[in-house]
């Protein structure tokens, strides 16, 4: 491999007409001489976005466009891949925001670990006061249980890579994204890196910058969709199980219990044993913590002002909840045609 290797950005695109330019402007203005190429993958998308991605290809021949009528993840990673050139592929996101030594620094690290797939950190970011709320509740560790992506870790070997910085060759040897996966495709993919001796690397130097959703409703279906795909991970591979997995559905039956009881039983607890009341009156007690605990990491999450830590407080929930249910119904029947409906207008 040459010092500065030719580069294959790769970015799904569907209804991101509010970030897509400034995407876009983040990887061609990327800090490093070697040749650059970016596809975009476009969906059937409901706004002004092919006009977007229609205009920024007319003003740069580096862009190259093609049409993903399915609008699938996967499916428009593999078009974008195939119909891109270079022996570095960079895997990128319209709803993010590349820091000007991403490239270089990424290829350094792909060549100097030895690594096939490398990733960094999804420094989440926001526009306006929720926004950043759910972007602080992403960088805390009660909302996403600490993966290094999220929160941070030492640089080393890692179960899987956010977005990835890859060898093109990597695909020829263990395949293309799984277009069956329809969310967690990048986790399979890893693991089949990882099971051919290659390695996955975590480099906390690398910072994307990322816009997360913008409104509870949308947080809410992708939080949903990330469960049932994670359940289906756990549900076809023993090496997708994680305890930390096991505790949000648990948190799920904890607190709908305790909600439950508190409403059943001021009406009918007469009619209960006493054991059972008991029970009962314990159970109302975990909703009760859960709150405390969303509030205590909201006020202590990274926020202006207790407004937006308050919403913070508020976006546990609606990460935690939803996605307990998805992997609920992940393990028990499978994913399905479970979609994240988010961004899908």
């Amino acid at each position: 491999m040459t010092e500065y290797p030719g580069v294959a950005y790769v970015m799904p695109v569907l209804n991101e007409a509010e970030y897509l330019e400034e995407a876009v402007a983040s990887i061609l203005a990327q800090d490093y001489e070697g040749d650059k190429e970016l596809v975009l993958a476009l969906g059937p998308s409901t706004d002004e976005t092919n006009l977007v991605a229609q205009r920024l290809a007319v003003q740069d021949s580096r862009i190259t466009l093609v049409d993903n009528p399915q609008g699938r993840t996967p499916i428009a990673l593999n078009l974008a891949i195939r119909n891109s050139t270079h022996p570095i592929v960079i895997r990128v996101d319209a709803h993010s925001e590349l820091p000007a030594y991403y490239t270089k620094r990424g290829i350094e690290t792909l060549n100097r670990v030895g690594a096939h797939d490398v990733g960094g950190l999804m420094d989440a970011r926001g526009r306006t006061p929720l926004q950043r709320a759910i972007a602080a509740a992403y960088h805390s560790k009660f909302g996403f249980g600490g993966p290094a992506y999220h929160s941070g870790a030492p640089e080393g070997a890692a179960e899987s890579a956010y977005l990835g910085i890859f060898r093109r060759e990597v695909f020829e040897e263990v395949g293309y994204f799984d277009e069956n996966m329809w969310r967690a495709q990048d986790w399979e993919l890893c693991l089949r890196i990882r099971q051919a001796g290659h390695k996955v690397w975590f480099d906390p130097e690398l910072k994307v910058g990322y816009y997360p959703r913008d409104n509870f409703p949308s947080l809410i279906k992708q939080s949903f969709a990330s469960g049932t795909w994670r359940g289906e991970i756990a549900r076809r591979f023993p090496e997708g199980k994680s305890l930390r997995h096991d505790l949000p559905p648990l948190l799920l039956v904890g607190v709908g219990a305790g909600i439950v009881s508190a409403v059943i039983q001021p009406v009918a607890g007469s009619v209960f044993p006493k054991p059972v009341n008991t029970l009962m009156k314990l159970s109302q007690v975990v909703p009760v913590l859960y709150a405390a605990c969303c509030v205590l990491a909201g006020i202590s999450a990274k926020g202006n002002g207790l407004k937006e830590k308050l919403l913070t407080a508020a976006t546990f929930p609606t990460i935690h909840l939803p996605w307990a249910a998805g992997y609920i119904k992940g393990r028990a029947v499978g994913a399905g045609s479970t979609l994240d409906k988010g961004r899908v207008k």
